[in-house]
């Protein structure tokens, strides 16, 4: 593997910006400083900014890539290639495939959920990110638990999160068009999805035993858990005396307020940031942000939206550069329980992004390392003769 030297960028190191270079060899940061000798290639990091690599805990968009219009399907492997590709261009070193297996047919189907799962496992050494398996499972999809108890026992699943979609989509008359949206999704004739939800809706007393047989097989396999949509602090203990300790989406206040004063890990979508609230009406990511009530901010259906959010809030004056990163890179790496990345320090794993941020708003990813690998690079003029010495760190202005 090639020994890179980032040279003189302005770099996020023990949450300061601090001008200086970093050597990378073997995959991970061997070297800062006056320390980081020259290596076999350089990079030129003057005047960017050299920020760790972004963890991104829940991204469905590649579903884009496998459907991109209702009906109309894309091979797994195909859409799997693209959305590394524009994960990779939108600084995400570590993707996590939000995966919805659900009581629905068709796009997140059974059929769908296993061929994913399969793909990555096969491509994941070609792929440029790393790539996880982020298991959505909608709790009313009851013939699927055997199947999950299996694939965490073989440690197939990252990342398992438990949905319920038919109370928050299926039931909610305020949103009429998310009912819609599942029936066009499945294929179904409206009346045969209706009979579907019943047959669903019928077995709901069993729900509460699936979601504690497949918890406690997650804790038992060391497989971090996430509820998902908590709409009362009430369900939110409940999650967590199952040891699920992310909450993802809570959608009021008073449950983040909860969540919080327990220590869950608290995952907002990014986009939410960028749009200037959510898509659904519900909480106001920001809000919770400048209140110290969101620890993750996932790309959700937008991989852009990350990078734009962390910058927007610098930009807004609601966080600090270092405090702001941390929801893209250390946190929600630390959620995942990866304590390999997340940081720029010596011996973590070189994940890095060079990004130039002249407009405040509108960061420009320069350069992307990915396990010590320059995988994305949009200006070849700052690759560097080796032979240049690294610059000494100093202080960012």
């Amino acid at each position: 593997m090639t020994d890179i030297l980032i040279d003189g960028g302005r770099t996020l190191v023990d949450g300061e910006v601090v001008e200086t270079s970093l050597r990378i060899g073997n995959g991970n940061i061997s070297a800062i400083g006056a320390d980081a000798v020259h290596g076999a290639l350089g990079l030129d990091a003057g005047g960017l900014l050299v920020l760790p690599g972004i963890v991104d805990l829940h991204g469905d968009a590649f579903e884009r890539q496998l459907m991109p219009r209702p009906g109309v399907d894309f091979p797994v492997d195909v859409a799997l290639v693209d959305s590394d590709r524009q994960a990779i261009a939108n600084g995400i070193t570590t993707v996590f495939h939000g995966t919805t297996w659900s009581w629905e047919p068709g796009l997140r189907g059974a059929e769908n959920a296993r061929k994913l799962l399969n793909a990555i496992e096969t491509q994941r050494p070609q792929l440029a990110a790393d790539t996880r398996f982020h298991l959505r499972q909608e709790t009313y999809n009851l013939e699927a638990e055997a199947e999950i108890l299996q694939w965490l026992a073989q440690g197939r699943i990252d990342l398992l999160a438990f949905n319920d979609h038919i109370h928050t989509s299926l039931h909610n008359p305020e949103k009429p068009e998310k009912r819609a949206r599942m029936a066009e999704r499945t294929g179904l004739t409206g009346e045969a999805f209706d009979q579907l939800v019943q047959r669903v809706i019928s077995r709901a007393d069993e729900v509460p035993g699936s979601i504690a047989r497949l918890a406690l097989a997650a804790k038992a396999a060391g497989v971090p858990t996430l509820s998902h949509d908590d709409e009362t602090p009430a369900m939110r203990s409940e999650f967590r005396q199952l040891g699920v300790a992310i909450a993802e989406f809570p959608i009021n206040e008073e449950t983040a307020i909860a969540a919080a004063a327990a220590g869950d890990f608290i995952v907002f979508g990014a986009p939410n940031v960028v749009r200037g609230g959510s898509h659904t009406g519900w909480t106001k990511a920001s809000d919770m942000i400048a209140k110290g009530l969101c620890s993750v901010l996932a790309s959700d259906y937008y991989y852009p939206a990350q990078l734009l959010a962390a910058f927007r809030l610098v930009a807004e004056g609601i966080l600090p550069l270092a405090k702001a990163w941390a929801l893209v890179s250390s946190a929600p790496a630390a959620a995942a329980g990866l304590t390999d990345r997340g940081v720029l320090a010596a011996g973590r794993r070189a994940d890095m992004l060079l990004i130039d941020d002249t407009a405040a708003l509108r960061p420009r990813i320069v350069a992307v390392i990915a396990n010590g690998r320059l995988v994305h690079l949009t200006d070849a003029s700052r690759l560097l003769h080796t032979a240049v010495a690294p610059r000494k760190a100093v202080a960012a202005a």
